[in-house]
């Protein structure tokens, strides 16, 4: 039963975060592109490769914290529905090179984190 409220409490907090990750990105880099989804993809594909590597290569993340930190926060935290939902609306109204700028960078930046999330979590436990 501790394990759920975990879960639930830190994907409260991943919600919260991307809620105002949105927001800050809205006013300090406009809203012509949804550089909030992108901001919090990118940051959760880094943190969860990073935290999955570190679990399964090490005793530093217990089972309850890695399910804690990513079904949890960053479940709540990373937003692809909303990154499908906001490319299929710029395809929509045919803006065309932003929604293909949107697909590119969202995918290869987040897959880039992931990897240097996985090389992180390497380097911190000497691999």
């Amino acid at each position: 039963m501790i394990r759920i409220l975990l879960i639930a409490l830190a994907g409260a907090l991943g919600t919260l975060l991307r809620y105002f990750v949105g927001l800050w990105a809205g006013r300090a880099l406009g809203t012509s592109f949804p550089y909030g989804t992108l901001i919090v993809n990118t940051a959760g594909c880094f943190l969860i490769a990073l935290v999955a590597q570190l679990a399964l290569t090490t005793t530093l993340i217990s089972p309850t914290l890695r399910l804690t930190l990513t079904t949890g926060f960053m479940g709540g935290l990373t937003t692809y529905s909303s990154f499908n939902l906001e490319t299929m609306n710029l395809f929509r109204e045919r803006s065309w090179g932003t929604g293909a700028l949107n697909l590119l960078v969202t995918l290869v930046g987040c897959f880039l984190a992931g990897v240097l999330g996985l090389l992180a979590a390497q380097k911190l436990v000497g691999e």
